[in-house]
């Protein structure tokens, strides 16, 4: 059997931790002493909603039917991006690294959302509504985050190997050879 090993956290990390072990414990106990509560409390905190829900969960293991946030609703492109651009617009939201080693790029949240609006409106303008079914063909690059949180589509389809590199330009709309 392999050693288990136990790395002591520096003292460096520790302090700017989000939570200390205390805490963690109390938070850890209350969401199984008080689960709803504890789960409505994080969700308040960490997501912004248009809906609230209804009920927390409905959770019948016997039946396999379970359940969370039931009636609610949110924008998963506005609390992934727009709502870290006050704070955080120039932190770095996207780190990508290619094949290559010398292929590289960092995207700011207030870049990547220039970017998610661009594309927004390339797709409204070509027709494009809420609910229409669009197929995008695209490799797995920075661009596919984008084309993701542009939101107005469903079904993708990504080329993960066997072709060319290809730069993606949403100005022009249009893919050209890597150079």
């Amino acid at each position: 059997m392999s050693e288990v090993k136990i790395y002591p956290v520096p003292e460096s990390v520790r302090a700017r931790a989000y939570l200390n072990n205390e805490q963690y414990l109390e938070m850890y106990r209350r969401s199984l002493d008080d689960p709803d509560g504890f789960w409505s409390e994080q969700a308040d905190a960490l997501v912004s909603w248009s809906r609230k829900w209804d009920k927390v969960q409905e959770c019948d293991f016997n039946q396999v039917h379970i359940r969370w946030f039931a009636g609610a609703k949110l924008n998963v492109a506005y609390n992934c991006l727009d709502r870290h651009l006050a704070a955080r617009g120039e932190q770095t939201a996207i780190i990508w690294e290619g094949d290559e080693p010398n292929l590289d790029k960092k995207i700011t949240y207030r870049q990547l959302h220039e970017q998610v609006c661009r594309l927004a409106n390339v797709l409204k303008s070509r027709g494009v509504k809420k609910g229409d079914c669009v197929s995008i063909y695209l490799p797995m690059l920075p661009e596919a985050a984008v084309a993701t949180s542009a939101g107005r589509f469903s079904r993708w389809f990504f080329c993960t190997g066997g072709l060319p590199p290809r730069k993606w330009s949403i100005a022009s709309n249009t893919y050209n050879e890597a150079q």
